[in-house]
């Protein structure tokens, strides 16, 4: 029996037995089963203000919807379904998954799509990492990059953010003030009339290449296979920068040759994209919310270029034989709708990418379809992945370097 979780006006959770939960999947439906896991570590339980959870029976009118965040490795399949209050605030730009109870145990519409010990829940203890951040400033005083990530680690809990300190993993090297699209859920930078906050503030200079390379070249004397990776969500489009970021590239292969060099894109710019693998740039994540043009454009809502562009980048980056991987920012409802599934067929066969990292796409479901439209028909978010998986391609949620 797949029973009601909600939350009170206080976002208590509680479990109503009486009430079977209905879903959001681009179409309000029932739930399967095998939609539902336990809830893994690290999920975030939220109530979701002036929203009332759809049930089989109606309309839960004494309820408060209960949505979940679920840690990185898994990937959302369902939205809670509810109905708003008229004037019920727009939600923050957070990833809303469904949940419900079974056996009073709370479960969530999640399908666990990758490990990596770098990317789990973290605790530290009391001042550790505060700790770790003031001695890295002071060993590179005034290095604006590192001003930034501390910002990033200490307010955001950005797990790349925070590895630069941690000397782990994934480090990130933000390095663009400015960007060539207006992403409608972008983290770093609202228009003013939506009404939602920036979760994150983007950096404000545009920092000189040798700032970059050191902190790369710290990261990667430490740890032989990291990762360094130009384009964080604090920022705007590294491309913009790429002459900045060509000679950080050159500075840090003088230095280190070990570990892998990654820049994070729109790939809106292929001859500066080119720029930065001239330079010997060695891994490229491309973030799209579609392979439809019109749902691209009407998401991204980009600047003198489009969806075609980044095709060109993607396919350049192939042939240049560097690792390319698709940074899919996923939503039920839209990527697995059945006209999206068979734009992604066609693009999939025409070149050979190395990954598809899926990201839950952090944004208000009904803005979001607002912006993009609903599906006439979908075929469900584990349909997808596997859909996904029969082009060849590896399916996860990191860069892994082996």
């Amino acid at each position: 029996m797949i029973e009601l979780a909600y939350c009170d006006s206080a976002g208590r959770i509680f479990y109503d037995g009486k009430n079977e939960p209905l879903a959001d999947g681009g179409l309000v439906r029932a739930v399967g089963s095998g939609e539902l896991v336990p809830t893994p570590p690290g999920t975030v339980p939220m109530v979701l203000p002036g929203r009332h959870p759809r049930v089989v029976k109606g309309i839960a009118r004494r309820r408060q919807t209960l949505a979940v965040m679920v840690p990185a490795g898994y990937t959302r399949l369902l939205l809670p379904a509810y109905e708003r209050d008229p004037g019920a605030p727009a939600l923050p730009l957070f990833g809303y998954t469904f949940a419900c109870a079974i056996d009073d145990t709370l479960h969530v519409a999640a399908m666990r799509t990758d490990e990596g010990e770098d990317w789990q829940p973290r605790t530290f203890a009391p001042n550790e990492l505060e700790l770790l951040v003031k001695k890295r400033l002071e060993d590179d005083a005034g290095n604006r990059v590192l001003r930034q990530l501390a910002k990033c680690s200490l307010e955001y809990s950005c797990f790349t953010a925070q590895n630069v300190f941690l000397e782990r993993g994934e480090a990130a090297l933000p390095v663009s003030p400015t960007c060539n699209a207006r992403c409608v859920g972008c983290i770093s930078e609202q228009e003013p009339d939506t009404g939602v906050p920036s979760p994150q503030t983007r950096i404000a200079e545009e920092v000189t290449a040798k700032e970059l390379a050191r902190v790369a070249i710290h990261h990667l004397e430490r740890v032989p296979e990291g990762i360094v990776s130009f384009g964080q969500g604090c920022e705007g489009e590294p491309l913009l920068r790429s002459i900045a970021i060509a000679r950080a590239v050159a500075l840090i292969r003088e230095r280190q040759p070990n570990g892998v060099v990654n820049l994070n894109t729109n790939g809106s710019l292929p001859s500066a994209l080119q720029r930065c693998i001239d330079a010997g740039l060695q891994a490229v994540r491309v973030s799209l919310n579609s392979f439809r043009p019109e749902v691209y454009a009407a998401y991204y809502r980009p600047i003198g270029y489009d969806l075609d562009d980044v095709f060109a980048s993607i396919r350049l980056a192939c042939d240049a034989g560097i690792r390319v991987s698709l940074n899919l920012l996923t939503h039920p409802g839209v990527t697995d709708d059945v006209s999206e599934l068979e734009a992604m067929r066609d693009f999939l066969g025409t070149v050979k990418v190395d990954m598809i990292q899926t990201r839950t796409l952090n944004i208000d479901p009904e803005w979001y379809f607002a912006t993009v439209g609903r599906p006439a028909r979908a075929a469900g978010m584990r349909e997808a992945i596997a859909e996904m998986r029969t082009t060849g391609v590896r399916v996860g949620n990191f860069t892994h370097t082996h």
